[in-house]
């Protein structure tokens, strides 16, 4: 638990560095998709190449294959209470789309992805993987969807199409195809040279450093005077760190599951929303100032629930 703890420490001071650093002014208008784009493009997949293909062999991925409908279960019914709440609440239409986006998605790679490997070591990559591939398919799918009909009814244009080209060449994303190159070439049972696991190994370890300091980055560039504690972002907030991790927590606990699968899985659903929603509201016309602000405000109190849902997490498994 002491160590746990300590990981919590290390990721709110490399998120506190990015902050400090974005205020005092050393990044400018673009730095923070530069980072981003090196962490999705580069080091997320060159990471998973040398972890998996470095600790894992046939036997090892197969039977983690039984986990991965679970965090699509949870998803999907997080995703259709949202739409319940939003109905009954009376979120607006044209905004419905990212709320339940918000509500039931987790930005499971910028945040999850280093939180656990902080927490739990490399040995909860494949899990947070497993969360990952739903989490992305889920958000490219309906996430989009949603966001682009609430930019249609804005502008009072033409609905969207659920299944897009475009939108099945966004879920293969660069970290999924460093997944699945690494899972192909184990199954056949195929190693990469040495110099070119060493490189993936040695732009990997980037991912944590670069992902915690885009985060501070993001919550330095919040605009504290636009937030307000409408019931719509307490609502947001509540999906996100009370409701979708307890469904979570309903569906692993007598699940047969290894212990550390089960707290990835939690600590994933309790993660904030994600980062890509304002890009993707403002690109299709949708509301990109809620978003934003629903974002942000997840993003600033995940500072807090990250260590209560860390110390819960070691309490029960």
């Amino acid at each position: 638990m002491l160590n746990a703890l300590q990981s919590v420490i290390s990721v709110i001071l490399m998120i506190g560095l990015g902050y400090l650093l974005a205020r005092r002014g050393w990044f400018d208008a673009g730095a923070g998709n530069l980072i981003s784009r090196l962490v999705v493009s580069i080091a997320l997949p060159a990471y998973m190449i040398s972890n998996l293909m470095g600790g894992y062999d046939r036997t090892k991925l197969l039977s983690m294959a039984p986990g991965l409908p679970i965090p699509f279960l949870v998803m999907g019914l997080s995703y259709l209470i949202a739409d319940g709440i939003a109905r009954i609440t009376g979120v607006r239409k044209d905004r419905r789309g990212a709320f339940m986006s918000m509500f039931a998605l987790s930005n499971s790679v910028f945040i999850g992805l280093p939180v656990n490997l902080l927490l739990f070591g490399d040995a909860s990559l494949p899990y947070a993987l497993l969360y990952y591939i739903a989490n992305t398919t889920t958000f490219w799918t309906l996430g989009v969807y949603g966001i682009a009909k609430d930019g249609a009814l804005r502008k009072g244009t033409a609905k969207p199409s659920l299944i897009s080209l475009s939108g099945l060449r966004r879920i293969f994303s660069p970290p999924l195809a460093g997944f699945f190159t690494a899972v192909i070439l184990i199954m056949l049972g195929i190693r990469l040279p040495r110099p070119i696991m060493d490189s993936c190994r040695y732009l990997g370890n980037m991912t944590t450093p670069l992902s915690m300091l885009f985060i501070g980055i993001v919550i330095a560039r919040v605009d504290w005077k636009t937030l307000r504690f409408e019931r719509d972002f307490l609502l947001i907030c509540a999906g996100r760190f009370i409701l979708t991790p307890a469904l979570m927590f309903g569906f692993v606990l007598r699940a047969d599951f290894p212990q550390l699968m089960k707290q990835v899985f939690i600590m994933q659903s309790a993660m904030p929303a994600m980062t890509q929603n304002p890009i993707l509201a403002e690109a299709y016309g949708a509301d990109s100032e809620y978003t934003a602000i629903g974002t942000s405000l997840t993003t600033v109190l995940s500072m807090a629930t990250i260590p209560l849902y860390m110390t819960f997490v070691g309490w029960l498994f």
